[in-house]
């Protein structure tokens, strides 16, 4: 923002000062939050658990959970989805090894975990906040939206799930193998000698 730390700029409202410290203070703590991903999808799951307690509540917006799901199978995608796409990628220079006893190749995801978190909180949040303008529950055959949506999500999973395992994609490193370093003799030496 413009008149910020300069002498000679123009004088800053009050409103637009806080709305800039607002800005900072969300931006801090959004990055205090980014290392911890355990705790912030329990957060997120806790917000989903109240979004559900509120639908059954209300029964209605049929409208904003299909929009909401099909945002999230989206988001899905995108995150299952490999960066570089080896069949469409057309380089001159040489390729990384495509053979699968070549090299480990963990899969480096279009929509980083952080970024995926982040639209999938904000998309609950949004749609948590629409359950409270009567405007947005437009009448709808929830049951047809169900279909649509359970058609959707199976068809784009099974077309990422096939692409992945097509290119051997590593999905979750959990049970990778970890090298631990042979120790020295000359620590094998002094360990014995005491």
């Amino acid at each position: 923002m413009e008149g910020f730390g300069d002498e000679g700029a123009s004088v800053v409202s009050p409103v637009a000062r806080w709305e800039h410290d607002a800005w900072r203070m969300y931006r801090y703590y959004l990055d205090r939050a980014t290392p911890h991903t355990v705790c912030r999808w329990i957060g997120t799951l806790v917000m989903v658990a109240v979004y559900c307690s509120r639908l059954y509540y209300v029964r209605g917006f049929y409208i904003i959970v299909y929009g909401l799901g099909v945002y999230v199978v989206n988001l899905l995608s995108g995150f299952l989805s490999r960066l570089v796409d080896p069949e469409h990628e057309h380089s001159d220079g040489p390729l990384l090894p495509t053979k699968c006893f070549d090299e480990f190749k963990p899969l480096i995801r279009r929509l980083p975990e952080f970024k995926f978190w982040y639209s999938f909180t904000r998309a609950f949040i949004m749609a948590f906040v629409m359950t409270f303008f009567p405007v947005f529950d437009v009448p709808v055959v929830w049951s047809i939206l169900l279909c649509s949506w359970t058609l959707i999500f199976f068809v784009t999973m099974g077309c990422q799930i096939r692409y992945l395992i097509r290119h051997k994609c590593i999905l979750f490193n959990i049970g990778k193998q970890k090298y631990g370093g042979q120790k020295s003799s000359a620590s094998n030496n002094v360990s014995s000698m005491a």
